[in-house]
């Protein structure tokens, strides 16, 4: 793989999961990090965001690897603080080589049914307008830095193959998921001509702070006796439950290299052969 030394990530959900995973891989093959995470929690939610000390783990790991790190506490809800949080890591390096779209959120369980409103515009502002707002945020700079880049944005299995859900959160999840592909798709055709690649992947189920937690526990435990709820038609080809961050972070890694310079425009299912079952 070819190697990231002098480029410049920015990494929203950099907390924990995927966000963290992304940002040491891509630091361990020489990039610096600009780190944002929202640092608390939604309440339309049932389990814990990241913490500010979730990203602070995050910058110290990443020096671990030698390189250079700017954490910043921003939600991706609000522009105006999502593009302050960019913009200082920007000053510290002069330049943005990768965008990596990757905060999102989803409601375990069943809607609360006096604030399935709050439910749905939470995920929708968080999982379609974040990765919007992630990508106006930095875009600007990547375009005047004329070094082309990479922009992955994550959807997941769900923004494929949608499953069997009425809940506000779970419809909303899978629309924003969907949705996100169609941003892609436009801003792959239009930034094509400046060597800007921008793509989605679709990961089935990862090991993270969204996942491992006493609301799935419930959930696993209903659907492993017969229940049905949002999880329960949820089933991998591959005999394997859930991937880990690093898997996503491996692939992630090859697509924002100079060995994938000519992958643009596709939807990357990294799904265990979750959406041809």
């Amino acid at each position: 793989m070819s190697g990231l030394d002098g480029r410049v990530a920015f990494i929203t959900g950099a907390g924990r999961g995927q966000g963290r995973a992304h940002a040491i891989r891509l630091a361990r093959e020489g990039a610096d990090i600009i780190a944002v995470d929202i640092c608390e929690n939604v309440a339309s939610m049932t389990y814990p965001n990241a913490s500010q000390e979730d990203l602070d783990e995050t910058a110290r790991l990443v020096e671990k690897e030698g390189r250079r790190v700017v954490a910043r506490k921003a939600d991706v809800r609000d522009f105006a603080a999502l593009r302050n949080a960019f913009e200082a890591g920007h000053d510290e390096f002069g330049r943005v080589d990768i965008i990596l779209a990757n905060a999102g959120i989803i409601k375990m369980g069943p809607e609360d049914p006096d604030n399935f409103l709050d439910e749905w515009n939470d995920v929708i502002d968080t999982n379609l307008t974040g990765v919007f707002h992630t990508i106006r945020a930095a875009l600007p700079a990547m375009r005047e830095g004329g070094r082309g880049g990479s922009i992955v944005i994550t959807s997941s299995s769900a923004g494929i193959k949608a499953s069997a859900s009425i809940n506000a959160s779970g419809n909303a999840y899978a629309s924003a998921k969907r949705g996100v592909v169609a941003l892609m798709q436009g801003l792959a055709n239009y930034l094509a001509p400046e060597w800007i690649r921008v793509n989605t992947i679709h990961p089935t189920g990862v090991a993270s702070g969204m996942t491992m937690n006493e609301a799935m526990q419930k959930l696993m435990e209903e659907a492993a006796k017969g229940g049905a709820n949002t999880i329960s038609g949820m089933q991998n080809a591959l005999p394997i439950q859930m991937l880990e961050a690093e898997d996503v972070a491996n692939a992630v890694a090859y697509l924002v290299s100079d060995e994938a310079k000519f992958i643009t425009g596709t939807q990357w299912a990294l799904d265990a052969g979750f959406t041809v079952r």
